[in-house]
């Protein structure tokens, strides 16, 4: 059987790669250092928000699409963004959102309902060209692609990002307890999944 823990080191998006200092916020509102502020926050980001989109839509050019939207998305809003939230759940709000808008659209144009959606995913993992893994590893994506989506996104943040609940409830609107219990769902999933491989 297998289990999934997190690892005891801490990740890149459990600590924010930029940190949303009052000097990095007033740079990005100041229209004459904005434009330098943000280039520091793509490529502080571009890794990371990239894995986590890669991790929804299983392909490498869609994902890299998505990525740049992301950031012109948050661009072209960064008057909207008021510093409630940490600058690292903003762009990861955006981002999941895109991916989602994403994956609603190519089930649309794919006419793909939401029940062949892991079916679509596997065939794009089995596909991939362009991630170098064991048999394990990539046992383990197709598991998670079979996961419903709100699922795949939790177990995706907490399993390979590390994130805390909290940050993951900003994200993605929805309580701590119920993220727990669908991360814990994703889990049980996962390894039914894999005592069914054996």
């Amino acid at each position: 059987m297998i289990t999934f823990t997190l690892p005891n080191n801490s990740s890149a998006m459990s600590k924010d790669p930029v940190k949303d200092t009052p000097e990095l916020i007033a740079r990005l509102r100041d229209p004459s250092t904005a434009r330098s502020a943000f280039n520091e926050v793509i490529a502080a980001y571009t890794e990371p928000l990239y894995w986590q989109i890669r991790r929804l839509v299983e392909n490498h050019d869609d994902a890299n699409d998505i990525l740049q939207d992301t950031f012109i998305k948050a661009w072209t809003s960064l008057g909207n963004f008021r510093g409630d939230a940490r600058l690292s759940t903003w762009l990861y709000k955006i981002a999941v959102n895109e991916s989602l808008t994403f994956i609603a659209r190519e089930r649309r144009r794919n006419n793909i309902s939401i029940d062949d959606e892991a079916s679509m995913l596997i065939n794009a993992i089995e596909a991939d060209t362009n991630v170098d893994g064991d048999a394990l590893a990539l046992e383990l994506r197709k598991a998670i692609a079979t996961l419903p989506e709100k699922q795949r996104i939790v177990f995706n943040m907490r399993y390979y990002d590390e994130m805390k609940y909290e940050q993951m409830a900003e994200i993605l609107g929805t309580s701590v307890g119920a993220l727990k219990s669908s991360y814990h769902l994703a889990v049980k999933k996962i390894e039914q999944y894999f005592s069914d491989f054996d």
